[in-house]
């Protein structure tokens, strides 16, 4: 008999947990998700009545916060806007600091990603029946921030807010909410650790 100990990886929660089992990975896994949030933004344009843009910041958001778990996509989303504010361009078209009425959008990435994070800790990122109930939930909050802080910033009422910052991007974030749906239940059931 062996005296040896075989110690065994503890299963993975969120599906960052089967690349990163050290603090640096989890840096690694911050840094990454930021990024391609940063990327996903550069995809963006405008649309004359609106000064919000039409990005794919919002699938960036909502794929990270699933597959990181709330804490490190909290700690990713906030590293997002803290860079953007202290310069690094990687706003919608390469914008950097404060981006006025819009900004509010990326106050509510943080809380986007801490949902969607925390929902996928609880497994709802297995299958596509689970999972699109958490995108959906993750972009009401998103738009409950991002819609608020438009109202407030442009002194408009609700009903204008909405037809500005929220109206007009509903069909294109039923898109991007479905192709992360399906993207983790899809990634996990590759992985074989569903």
């Amino acid at each position: 008999m062996s005296d040896a100990v075989t110690l065994r990886q503890p299963e993975p929660v969120v599906f960052g947990d089967l690349f990163a089992t050290t603090r640096a990975q989890d840096v690694v896994l911050v840094l990454a998700a930021a990024a391609l949030v940063g990327a996903l933004a550069q995809v963006s344009f405008h649309l004359s009545f609106t000064p919000v843009p039409v990005t794919g910041q919002t699938l960036g958001v909502l794929v990270a916060g699933t597959a990181l778990g709330w804490k490190r996509a909290t700690a990713a989303m906030t590293l997002y806007g803290v860079a953007g504010i202290a310069g690094v361009p990687w706003f919608a078209d390469h914008a950097s600091g404060y981006v006025g009425a819009s900004f509010g959008y990326v106050v509510g990435f943080v809380f986007c990603a801490a949902l969607c994070g925390f929902l996928a800790e609880r497994r709802a990122d297995r299958s596509l029946l689970s999972s699109l109930p958490v995108m959906v939930a993750g972009e009401l909050v998103l738009y409950s921030v991002g819609v608020t802080w438009l109202a407030l910033s442009l002194h408009v009422g609700a009903q204008k807010a909405i037809a500005l910052g929220l109206t007009p991007f509903l069909a294109g974030d039923a898109i991007k909410a479905a192709i992360a749906a399906a993207l983790l239940p899809g990634a996990w059931k590759l992985s074989g650790r569903r």
